[in-house]
């Protein structure tokens, strides 16, 4: 372990947890903010071409593009937990081997992705439930975005292994630039060269080359565990870590993606207005969302190395502190939702129809969102301690166990009331879930301690 990297141990284990915490959350919700931003920006601009055929295949494309986050999070939550645990043992050669390793498989994976994307590229759009005004733009759409998934998944796990390092700052740098230059070159290719939704898909690629070109620059600064292919290590013992750390990401965003098809189906009966509302209410939470993950992406790393240095009480005291500040946070923006949601639906689709269903979703979504600050901190902090099992059941409740049958069953019965409240209904009993799950952690951590003296 180098000065820089022993200063950094210092640092996360005995500086005050909640200050550790919000220096660490900045950047974190920075990135994830601005990720939020420029994910929505197509949808901002392909609205304006007048479709809701174009604005719907901006919301069939999301489970695709969930697919591909998934994937980049399985290995970088599994590799990254893992360093920071080992950096916190003071482990460093552990900690290089599983970064390279992770990453490579990274590549392989988003490689498979792509080349199975594109040979089914039309079937795979009308299995995730697009009407037949819409396919055409989702394959234009989707087509683009698949050709950048290699480097895209790679992005995902260069990102967090940054952050669960300590380094968010650098990571933030490469997703904010990429972030910027996509929301540039958005309109300029949609409009000034008229390429329509291809013109977002490729400024969503090329945004994302550049964001990953920074990540990798940002592993080569000093005190960051460095990237050597000569220690790559592909055996079960690797295998096993990175399936113990990523596999609750694996299930929270994958069965995102198959909820958000269920959801496109249910709302396909209403036309393609109903799933452009969809669409916009997905980004529009995904703003907040992504405020509320980056915050809880700063207790990560606090987390993982004071869990793996046997400082048991800071665990919690962060822990309880998250809780408090995301609970906050999601109050006030709860309120605005449901007082503005259709100024705010209208922002992405100025249509009556897109405006009157999307509001009515939007308010549905706000009046039970406080629950998930718990929910959420509860299941970072589960995953980082590699406690896999609590982890995993909390992160396929909401997405899984609840919305998905919610999106199926309460459309045949409250008919479009049924898909606007579904993912109501699937955070409430994801809270009723989460409760004794992490009150079963906090209490593991006091036996841990009880064992310590």
């Amino acid at each position: 372990m180098n000065d820089r990297q022993e200063e950094k141990f210092i640092r996360l284990t005995t500086d005050p947890v909640e200050k550790l915490i919000c220096r660490m959350a900045v950047p974190t919700i920075i990135s994830m903010m601005v990720t939020a931003i420029y994910n929505t920006a197509d949808t901002f601009f392909v609205g304006q071409l007048h479709s809701n055929s174009a604005t719907g295949a901006i919301g069939i494309a999301f489970s695709v593009m969930a697919v591909l986050q998934a994937t980049g999070f399985f290995f970088g939550q599994g590799s990254g937990n893992y360093i920071s645990r080992q950096l916190g043992k003071q482990r460093t050669e552990d900690a290089e081997v599983m970064a390279v390793t992770g990453v490579v498989l990274a590549a392989i994976a988003g490689t498979i992705l792509m080349i199975l994307g594109l040979v089914f590229l039309e079937p795979l759009c009308v299995a995730l439930g697009a009407t037949d005004t819409i396919l055409p733009y989702a394959c234009d759409y989707l087509r683009w975005i698949l050709i950048g998934a290699p480097y895209m998944v790679t992005s995902f796990v260069l990102n967090n292994q940054l952050r669960f390092q300590g380094s968010a700052v650098n990571g933030m740098i490469g997703i904010t630039s990429g972030a910027l230059l996509n929301i540039a070159l958005d309109p300029l290719l949609i409009f000034g060269f008229g390429l329509g939704v291809s013109g977002a898909a490729i400024a969503t690629i090329t945004s994302q080359f550049l964001s990953f070109l920074l990540l990798l620059i940002g592993t080569r600064r000093r005190g960051n565990v460095h990237l050597k292919l000569k220690n790559v290590r592909i055996n079960g013992t690797i295998l096993l870590q990175i399936c113990k750390g990523g596999f609750p990401s694996l299930l929270r965003q994958g069965l995102a993606a198959i909820a958000s098809i269920c959801l496109n189906h249910a709302a396909r009966v209403y036309g393609d207005a109903a799933i452009a509302a969809m669409s916009v209410v997905n980004r529009a939470m995904g703003m907040a969302l992504s405020a509320l993950i980056g915050f809880g992406q700063g207790f990560q790393p606090v987390c993982g190395f004071n869990y793996g240095a046997g400082l048991f009480d800071r665990v919690k005291k962060g822990f309880w502190f998250c809780v408090k500040v995301s609970s906050i946070a999601i109050a006030i923006f709860s309120t605005i939702g449901i007082v503005f949601a259709p100024q705010i639906i209208a922002i992405f689709r100025d249509d009556p129809d897109v405006i009157a269903f999307g509001a009515r979703a939007l308010r549905f979504q706000c009046s039970t969102f406080l629950l998930g600050g718990f929910v959420m901190v509860g299941n970072m902090a589960s995953q980082t301690m590699g406690k896999t099992l609590q982890a995993s059941l909390m992160a396929a409740a909401r997405q899984g166990f609840f919305l998905i049958p919610a999106a199926l069953i309460l459309p045949r019965i409250f008919g479009e009331t049924g898909v606007q409240m579904a993912l109501s209904v699937s955070e409430v009993l994801s809270f009723l879930l989460a409760l004794p799950l992490v009150i079963g952690v906090l209490r593991g951590l006091e036996r841990e301690k009880n064992k310590q003296n």
